[in-house]
């Protein structure tokens, strides 16, 4: 069963099962707070990052330390809508994704990838973009990035989004670090229906799904 607090007919849920594992979703609020830690704590760059890296400038990421983007993600998801959503394996928290109106996530209005890649006005709050996953290691190769990713869709759909985009890592252009995967992989995405809409560099895409 899901854990206290977490419904699968919450607001933007979605119950999936993988095997004979339990996975539900939900957005985080304040009440998921604790989860969303556990989700970006697990392993790799989320504690650090604290999933502030596509909403802050290099300037500004260069200059907070962990506990400042801790703080800002808490008063991000306290003040609502939520960021992002929390994954759940068996009712525990597994990961984590961050989904939202692009023009909110202030980094991707200024990056070459996205600037170069895109189709749509970056000033449009109907665009929304996923920008960043985060799973605990015990959970990792097992298709919860994919989930999360359909997760993000639905979510996206619920609220009025009209197009979806994301720009994840092409993995058979070269290899690249499983840190760097935060922005998921191409093959993820088109399995999941989106287009390919350009590739700005060698290992960088710019994929999109309209809703």
């Amino acid at each position: 069963m899901p854990r206290t607090g977490v419904h699968p007919a919450s607001v933007g849920a979605a119950e999936y099962r993988r095997g004979m594992a339990e996975i539900t979703m939900t957005p985080a609020t304040t009440a998921q707070w604790n989860d969303v830690q556990s989700a970006l704590t697990g392993g790799g760059d989320g504690r650090s990052c604290q999933c502030m890296w596509p909403v802050l400038s290099n300037a500004d990421w260069r200059t907070t330390t962990v506990d400042e983007r801790e703080r800002m993600l808490r008063d991000e998801i306290d003040a609502g809508p939520p960021p992002g959503l929390v994954a759940y394996v068996d009712g525990a928290p597994a990961g984590w994704v961050r989904v939202g109106p692009r023009p909110t996530q202030q980094r991707l209005g200024r990056s070459r990838i996205v600037k170069t890649g895109t189709a749509e006005p970056l000033d449009d709050d109907s665009v929304w973009a996923v920008s960043c996953f985060s799973v605990r290691r015990e959970h990792r190769r097992q298709g919860l990035v994919g989930e999360l990713l359909q997760g993000a869709i639905r979510y996206a759909r619920e609220r009025g989004a009209r197009v979806l985009e994301a720009y994840p890592i092409d993995v058979a252009a070269g290899k690249t670090s499983s840190n760097a995967l935060f922005v998921g992989s191409l093959s993820t995405f088109q399995e999941a229906g989106f287009d390919l809409i350009a590739h700005p560099t060698e290992t960088r895409a710019v994929v999109s799904l309209t809703l």
